[in-house]
């Protein structure tokens, strides 16, 4: 990686990947995808390594999603190489799932978006008091990717759904409760964890190092909510979750109701048709797959755009949906981001 975004080098047995944008929080571009993947296919080919360890450089978090302001110029301008950017990205998720060497992710700081796509999918994923995950997309008028619908459809009850469609942060207790980590460790021993990780020669040798770091996290905020989380959310619109939201009784649950009003209406409706579809689905290839349809719809669409130009671009935070109201965004326009693109698929799990 010539431009620096993707530093390598190796400890002991473990090659270390580290994420080095840090003034961008380490949002990853279309070179630091190829970097990953590049150092992927080094460490399977080179036997002295027997693990992977990604990271992220700086204090603030391992990775902030994709670079979304990339994608903004990319639509703006009427080009389609945000589209081939998802297919890598997607391709390398898929990748870290199935790697054959143990991956190991320090989830420390912010993990959002794309950053649970290099992270939550791999074999050891750490979390720190100072982690922050989440897919908060529907904030941008856009719908969890990178696998994100897979993990969260897994989570327990409505948790996922919850999360899918608010875009709230899991704090480490919340990611390990959804199943979006493994182990919690407080960041002042992950200096320690390292060195000793770079000792490890066996897989078996990697998790007990892990878990003689680890601590008990702090009690998990989203156990609190699971009664009025899961009969909320199971209902099957958002415009019933929302009703359900406001009658709860719940001051959380009314917190919650005023925050999705404030999402895409468009990008709800997506959002909870797709973590439903996820669910049967099961497999992550074909929930890559579906993700890269829906990704594709969304970008011919008027609210990614929108969604980026009042969050990052004009930073006003008063977009501007199209639809407005949930009730103006009709069955067809959910159905329309899942037809199948013909030659333009992903093709993880082909149709058999």
């Amino acid at each position: 990686m010539n431009d620096q975004s993707v530093l390598l080098h190796t400890e002991g047995h473990i090659l270390h990947i580290t994420l080095n944008r840090p003034k961008a929080l380490n949002a990853l571009s279309h070179s630091m995808v190829h970097g990953i993947d590049g150092a992927l296919t080094r460490a399977e080919a080179d036997d002295s390594v027997t693990a992977v360890l990604i990271r992220g450089a700086g204090e603030r978090g391992l990775c902030a999603g994709g670079d979304i302001r990339s994608i903004y110029e990319d639509a703006r301008a009427g080009r389609r190489t945000s589209l081939d950017f998802w297919r890598d990205e997607y391709r390398l998720n898929a990748r870290i799932a199935r790697f054959p060497k143990p991956y190991i992710a320090l989830m420390d700081g912010f993990v959002l978006g794309g950053g649970v796509g290099v992270s939550a999918h791999g074999d050891i994923r750490v979390v720190t008091e100072r982690s922050r995950v989440a897919m908060p997309e529907t904030a941008i008028g856009f719908v969890p990717d990178v696998g994100g619908s897979h993990l969260l459809a897994a989570a327990p009850g409505e948790l996922g759904t919850h999360l899918a469609l608010t875009g709230d942060q899991a704090h480490a207790a919340d990611a390990l409760l959804c199943g979006l980590a493994d182990h919690y460790v407080p960041s002042p021993r992950l200096p320690g964890l390292v060195a000793d990780l770079s000792r490890a020669t066996t897989p078996g040798e990697l998790a007990g190092t892990v878990r003689r770091y680890t601590a008990p996290a702090p009690p998990a905020g989203l156990a609190r909510h699971r009664g009025w989380i899961d009969d909320c959310y199971a209902a099957d619109t958002v415009e019933e979750i929302l009703g359900r939201l406001d009658d709860s009784g719940v001051q959380a649950a009314r917190e919650a109701a005023a925050a999705l009003r404030t999402k895409s209406p468009t990008a709800l409706k997506v959002t909870l048709e797709a973590v439903r579809r996820a669910r049967r689905l099961g497999r992550l290839e074909a929930v890559l797959d579906q993700e890269f349809r829906v990704s594709c719809r969304a970008f011919e669409g008027p609210d990614l755009i929108e969604g980026v130009r009042a969050r990052i671009i004009d930073k006003d935070r008063s977009p501007r949906w199209t639809p407005a109201r949930l009730t103006d965004v009709t069955a067809a326009d959910v159905a329309r981001h899942f037809e199948p693109l013909g030659d333009r698929e992903l093709g993880l799990c082909p149709a058999p």
